[in-house]
């Protein structure tokens, strides 16, 4: 008789390998809360480490004392009933003392990650955030600039972080520099961060918040403070003016399209509030809020069937001609 011992077993270990596979795949180029870039991930991930550690050490002494158990005190069948320690005093005091020191433990290394997260550093600098269906308002009140989904720092700096939200919860987490937040309309919570390593660390709302929350992301671009300084610049500029008829045809059908009542161009009688600003929008890397990259074709497909990109948006979709698309899209390039 063949023995299906070897089949099943084989048969388990492939499934185990395959879900693996699986599961490491999705992790490719995903953000890493244990890949600390700030001191205040340093702290949160150095605490991880620190309970799994504890936990490790607790998981193997009891199932060593439980297999230990099985095995020395296992029942024969000539075997009487083993001698029974209910109620012994001084075993009772020992499995109820050392949980109860493990907690104070534990307590105590949260409490104080939790002080040191808490004290904000002076002379921080201020960015205010606000969360919306779906997508960032980024504000800087101190250097006067508006922008969305896109966050620029300086490296070293501490960066105060005033957050809000325009409707529903929000969260706001950028794992590989700490967090996360939440976002509660009519409160204001603050979060400070100092990030230490150049470079782009993807964002998400960390809160379910409608139908796109898994496509509410932004960016955190931490770039050296010569950098920062020129983006600065930059982005305080008004709109570049248009240079083409096509341009200034787009420019014109900002304002009679509908565009304006959500958006706003600086220099321009485009002053609403209820989409990003769009006086630089041609600078950013993304559109949707993280979803599409920026390019012609992706804009234009955008500013066509918003919903059809983003299922869920609140941006209407406006009937619009190939021209007048061709028109728009030429123009909001130019923004840079």
């Amino acid at each position: 008789m063949i023995s299906i011992r070897p089949i099943l077993s084989n048969t388990i270990r492939l499934i185990f390998v395959a879900l693996g596979a699986l599961t490491l795949s999705g992790c490719a180029g995903a953000p890493a809360a244990l890949s600390p870039a700030s001191p205040n991930a340093a702290l949160v991930s150095d605490l991880f480490f620190v309970l799994f550690a504890i936990a490790l050490v607790v998981f193997v002494v009891v199932e060593s004392l439980l297999f230990f158990s099985v095995i020395r005190f296992r029942r024969k069948k000539a075997d009487e009933m083993p001698a029974q320690i209910h109620g012994n005093p001084k075993l009772e005091m020992i499995w109820t003392t050392i949980p109860a020191l493990v907690l104070v433990v534990v307590f105590w290394l949260t409490w104080q990650t939790l002080i040191s997260l808490a004290a904000i550093p002076p002379n921080a600098m201020n960015v205010k955030v606000t969360g919306y269906q779906w997508w960032w308002r980024v504000e800087y009140p101190d250097l006067g600039i508006v922008t969305a989904n896109e966050i620029y720092v300086p490296a070293g700096q501490d960066i105060l972080f005033t957050l809000n939200s325009n409707d529903v919860i929000h969260s706001f987490w950028v794992p590989e520099l700490g967090g996360k937040m939440d976002m509660i309309p009519g409160h204001t919570n603050r979060l400070w961060l100092r990030p230490t390593k150049v470079g782009i660390y993807q964002g998400q709302c960390a809160e379910f918040c409608g139908t796109a929350h898994a496509q509410m992301r932004f960016t955190m671009n931490v770039a050296p403070v010569d950098q920062f300084n020129a983006w600065v610049a930059q982005q305080k500029l008004p709109a570049p003016a248009p240079t083409t008829d096509q341009t200034r045809q787009g420019l014109q059908l900002m304002t009679t399209v509908g565009c304006q009542a959500c958006h706003a161009i600086n220099g321009t009688s485009a002053r609403g509030i209820l989409g990003p600003d769009l006086t630089h929008i041609a600078s950013r890397k993304t559109i949707a809020a993280g979803m599409l990259p920026l390019n012609a074709e992706n804009l234009r497909a955008w500013i066509r069937d918003p919903a059809a990109e983003k299922p869920g948006t609140k941006m209407p979709k406006v009937p619009l001609d190939d021209k007048t698309l061709d028109a728009l899209t030429a123009y909001l390039l130019t923004l840079k």
